[in-house]
């Protein structure tokens, strides 16, 4: 096979090689049925299997309960962001956000449409280089429900531990780091992500809800709008994202046969601290962006000492095999996206670059 490079976007990102592979061997005719997952009806029995494998091993990897429903669906975290009050926000119609970055400050622009919306705190006005700490949490306990972005992947700040809400259901966007650890599922009323940072292609939104939060979807919602019809309908209401789950539920597997999540959250930490010390023992060359305390393990944002390094930075680095090292649009700099399926060694590969590229220039 031709030679891989390695892939450090932001996302659609980087697939465990062992998916792709199992992946690649059924692609012709999945499990000697004929056909591909990509072909086969959704209502078929095969595709039943799969999608029920795909539930069954994600409630295992987060202990998810009889309590919750487990929902494939599509559009996005973006679609969430007007699923989530529409169906959540009534009858009291006002919600508290914690607004820590630009996905974030999306959530609330749709939240707005639906209801009142209560700031219960931002660290904009420090252009998001930390997350919040619970002193300075301002929340109403009358409120629908609390929403917060767990990690950013913009600016490269992450929750280490969930605010904590009182009774209000807690509602989080885990886009950019679910599965990358163990939660505690209880915690929350609701967790959605899309699938194309941690889980799979593009495509597939995973959203896991408490049961009883279903309560709230109004019938007089517009039917694909509506969690219920979903839970009821065991996310079998349109076709769903049939290759996109497929892929998923591989990837659940890997995660279950690597030992877990508690594996995969040493394996994350292993790999951050081999970056964060590269950058913080350059003596300045390469800056962290971010307080140290709220740094992400998923999204490493750095600098150098201007613009025109960084830019030869991300070009040499490109040559040797390194993608998708550019900054957001919005910030520049350098981001490094080393999610669940990047491997180690390279991310030791990539300091090795940048200890050669500090010496050079």
């Amino acid at each position: 096979m031709e030679k891989r490079i390695y892939n450090l976007s932001a996302g659609p990102a980087i697939l465990p090689e062992e998916v792709l592979l199992e992946a690649q061997k059924d692609l012709y005719s999945y499990k000697g049925s004929g056909m591909s997952v990509m072909e086969m009806s959704h209502r078929g029995k095969i595709f039943d299997g799969i999608i029920k494998d795909a539930e069954a091993d994600l409630r295992k990897l987060l202990s998810i309960g009889d309590n919750y429903a487990v929902l494939f669906l599509q559009g996005g975290a973006t679609l969430q962001f007007s699923m989530v009050p529409l169906n959540l926000m009534p009858p009291k119609n006002k919600a508290d956000y914690i607004v820590t970055g630009s996905w974030a400050k999306k959530s609330v622009k749709e939240a707005k449409r639906v209801g009142a919306v209560n700031i219960a705190a931002t660290t904009e006005s420090e252009s998001f280089v930390r997350i919040p700490k619970q002193s300075e949490l301002k929340l109403d306990p009358d409120t629908s429900y609390v929403h917060f972005t767990s990690n950013n992947t913009i600016y490269g700040t992450e929750w280490r531990n969930e605010p904590e809400v009182g009774n209000v259901p807690l509602v989080c966007d885990a886009s950019s780091d679910f599965l990358h650890k163990k939660i505690d599922i209880n915690k929350y009323g609701l967790v959605y992500a899309g699938a194309q940072k941690n889980i799979g292609p593009a495509g597939v939104t995973v959203v896991i809800i408490k049961k009883d939060l279903l309560e709230r979807s109004s019938d007089s919602l517009h039917t694909y709008m509506n969690y219920k019809i979903h839970a009821e309908n065991d996310s079998m209401y349109n076709t769903p994202t049939t290759f996109g789950i497929y892929i998923a539920g591989l990837v659940f597997k890997w995660l279950l046969n690597m030992g877990g999540l508690d594996e995969m959250y040493k394996r994350n930490m292993d790999k951050a601290k081999i970056l964060y010390d590269a950058i913080d023992t350059s003596g300045g060359y390469y800056k962290g962006t971010i307080v140290a305390e709220d740094r992400s393990l998923m999204n490493i944002t750095y600098r150098l000492p201007n613009e025109e390094l960084e830019k030869k930075f991300i070009d040499e680095a490109k040559k040797k095999g390194f993608d998708g090292l550019k900054g957001h649009r919005s910030v520049g700099g350098i981001r490094a996206s080393i999610y669940n399926a990047f491997p180690k060694k390279g991310v030791e590969d990539l300091t090795a670059f940048m200890e050669d590229f500090k010496k050079n220039n």
